[in-house]
């Protein structure tokens, strides 16, 4: 469903990231740990054509994603979570949700508040839909931003930190959420988290990656409990107790 091949990208003289070679699969979670400043965002971004590669090239299902296509890949393929919730204020929740899909993908304004009620119920709040965003909390407003992805009825979902934003006590709620996604077999997701044990429970893939390089890779019983390099393993050490 996602293919990197040999994927550069340089700001200015700062190479983020070297060389990445990569391919989830359909139907597969795949999460993305790391130092900060490692490349992770910058990585997921690409898959989303918000950052262009400066060399070597992109594929989302089999469509090359270049400058031109990427605005079609994207409104027919991936959704994207970010850290900040990006509801707009002067529209209710239903309004935010149904804005993509009517927009973008024209779906008439009857079928996009169903998909959008159905996506607010999955994510437990169908009792929001008239509320505004200034009054929910960072938790409610991020598993908002998920049901939205979810309503442009996408089979990628990417997730740049999902959770960062948030105070410690709204974290379990939103990961919650995207767990319980996690188990459907018609999304394709990629995430970016420093949270550990939520890698166990959702990954059927863990990629650590460090100083723009994926260094180590595999199942989560395989990452937490015998990663092979040592740069893994110091990492590992450092936030696992």
């Amino acid at each position: 469903m996602i293919r990197l091949e040999n994927v550069h990208k340089s700001f200015g003289n700062n190479e983020v990231l070297k060389g990445i070679n990569l391919h989830v699969r359909e139907g597969e979670k795949v999460v993305i740990i790391g130092p900060s400043g490692s490349g992770k965002s910058t990585l997921v971004r690409l898959m989303n054509g918000l950052e262009e590669p400066t060399s070597g090239k992109v594929y989302i299902h089999t469509h090359e994603l270049t400058k031109k296509n990427r605005a079609f890949v994207n409104r027919i393929h991936s959704a994207m979570v970010f850290q900040q919730f990006n509801l707009y204020p002067h529209m209710t929740v239903l309004d935010n949700l149904i804005l993509g899909p009517t927009k973008l993908k024209k779906m008439n304004k009857s079928e996009a508040m169903e998909t959008a009620l159905h996506y607010l119920e999955k994510v437990g709040l169908e009792d929001k839909a008239g509320a505004y965003p200034q009054n929910l909390s960072g938790g409610q407003q991020q598993r908002i931003a998920i049901a939205r992805a979810l309503t442009m009825k996408n089979r990628v979902i990417l997730f740049d930190e999902p959770t960062s934003a948030l105070d410690p006590e709204m974290v379990q709620e939103v990961l919650d959420v995207i767990i319980n996604l996690s188990h459907e077999k018609n999304f394709t997701m990629v995430i970016v988290t420093h949270e550990m044990g939520f890698a166990r429970q959702a990954a059927d893939r863990v990629l650590f990656v460090d100083g723009g390089q994926i260094m180590e890779e595999g199942t989560p019983e395989h990452f937490f409990e015998n990663p092979e390099n040592e740069r893994t393993k110091a990492f590992l050490s450092k936030i696992i107790r």
